[in-house]
């Protein structure tokens, strides 16, 4: 089952810079570890679209009419950062495992 990736808003205005200035999406999805190429292409729709809004949504909610970011709490906010950030400490862990696998098999 395939876990969820909370980007930050700060990745998503970088890819979207970057695309912007010509850079080619697998290069970017390089750089920022961004895991499907569609999401970059989502971000710039949205972008394109005037809908900047939804770049600060949560992973998997929608908000209600009359709703935007400005309605999400601080608590909301702390929550997906740390989700984001436990993700990445995951990520990290794994990498060190393969590391040291690869390590000592050579």
């Amino acid at each position: 089952m395939a876990t969820r990736v909370s980007y930050p808003l700060e990745v998503k205005m970088k890819a979207i810079e970057m695309r912007m200035a010509g850079i080619p999406v697998k290069e970017i999805m390089e750089q920022l570890n961004i895991r499907n190429k569609t999401q970059v292409e989502t971000w710039m729709r949205w972008y394109r679209n005037g809908e900047q809004n939804r770049l600060e949504q949560p992973v998997g909610k929608q908000y209600s009419y009359g709703k935007g970011p400005e309605y999400t709490s601080e608590l909301e906010k702390v929550q997906a950062e740390n989700r984001f950030l436990r993700q990445q400490l995951e990520l990290l862990k794994k990498y060190r495992v393969l590391e040291m696998r690869y390590r000592q098999r050579s």
